[in-house]
């Protein structure tokens, strides 16, 4: 696995880089070697925001958390993807390093820079790559994520679509009319 971990208006020590590397690299069963992990440590007022996106073969897991204190968020955050990962291990095992779903002995979730457009109101733009993806496999990245939606590429119609998470629950997907 390859591990980046960035900061924003805070100063990650020796310690903590070493503690988020040691307790990630814990991970390294479920993924290839070429899986991509970030790691962003952000403070904001008195708050301290950690990030976790991995990625890996076309997977995506992301968590997020807050507290007071970046090394009790290394500690919340990483029970949250390994859910995740428990959630979808069914659906993931054929992506997955088969060795790790053979154990069940748990252990415990990329965002680009952001750039302000203060003129015409915009406060954040994120850039991504689209990629071809079926329905199911867009749902799957949307419940991974905090996010309330999901942009991809319909692998059936070719068409840019948008999932969504509806607030009954259950999901809806946008498709463009290009005519």
């Amino acid at each position: 696995m390859k591990i980046e971990i960035s900061s924003k208006n805070y100063t990650v020590s020796n310690k903590l880089k070493d503690i988020i590397e040691k307790k990630i690299s814990r991970m390294d069963r479920f993924f290839s070697d070429d899986a991509d992990v970030r790691v962003v440590c952000k403070k904001e007022k008195d708050i301290c925001r950690l990030e976790l996106t991995i990625k890996d073969k076309g997977m995506l897991f992301r968590s997020e958390v807050t507290s007071d204190n970046m090394y009790q968020n290394i500690d919340m955050v990483l029970p949250k993807v390994e859910k995740q990962i428990i959630k979808y291990s069914s659906k993931l095992k054929d992506k997955m390093q088969k060795k790790a779903l053979m154990e069940k002995d748990w252990l415990f979730h990329d965002d680009e820079e952001d750039k302000i457009v203060e003129k015409i109101g915009v406060s954040k733009i994120k850039k991504f790559d689209i990629v071809p993806l079926s329905v199911e496999d867009a749902q799957m990245y949307l419940e991974n994520s905090d996010h309330t939606f999901y942009i991809y590429l319909n692998n059936e119609t070719h068409k840019v679509n948008i999932m969504y998470r509806r607030s009954a629950g259950d999901f809806g997907i946008i498709e463009p009319n290009y005519d």
